[in-house]
């Protein structure tokens, strides 16, 4: 068995596994794949750690009318009983085994459990992945955008920076410098 991080946990193996010849560079065929659903997590007992895999979804592939992959994959793990939390960003173009296909990067493994129509669709896919990749059980995962997000930090009220320095933001555009001065600034989304 082969881990790639040592997080706490029961680690996560499947027995399947996919291969084909077939060309590297188009979307490859399901092999074989199991009928069964995403297991409903048991209610939270106040004390065991929970993984949260957090998946953003490209907004270029929806304004296109296709089917997104995601563009970015955080998996949260957050410790009760030590009062922790921890986050692991995976690159979305990692390339892994995904269960029922061929090695690919991991952001179309949303993308494959949409199109194929698999159980838990392409949240439920990509959970399995980073499961097996990780060798850590994820008992839940948030699908957002990042209008979500963008919501969310104004829920929040902003974030709170302390700036030292001066810092230039040079976002795209003309004209749309700006500097942030030294002192306790709230971001809003």
């Amino acid at each position: 068995e082969n881990q790639t991080f040592a997080l706490p946990g029961d680690p996560v193996v499947r027995a399947e596994a996919a291969s084909s010849d077939d060309d590297p560079d188009t979307t490859p065929a399901p092999t074989e794949i199991p009928a069964a659903q995403l297991p409903k997590p048991e209610p939270w007992d106040g004390i065991s750690r929970v993984n949260v895999l957090v998946m953003g979804l490209d907004y270029r592939d929806w304004e296109a009318g296709e089917v997104p992959r995601t563009d970015t994959m955080i998996l949260l793990t957050l410790d009760p009983l030590n009062k922790t939390a921890g986050m692991v960003s995976i690159p979305r173009d990692l390339w892994v085994s995904i269960p029922g296909f061929e090695s690919n990067k991991i952001n179309t493994a949303y993308y494959l459990g949409e199109v194929y129509n698999l159980p838990g669709g392409g949240a439920g896919l990509a959970v399995r992945t980073v499961e097996e990749l990780l060798g850590v059980p994820i008992q839940y995962f948030a699908q957002i955008d990042f209008q979500a997000f963008v919501d969310f930090i104004d829920h929040i009220e902003g974030v709170r920076l302390n700036i030292e320095e001066p810092i230039v933001l040079d976002r795209r555009g003309k004209g749309n410098t700006v500097t942030l001065e030294p002192g306790v600034i709230t971001l809003p989304g």
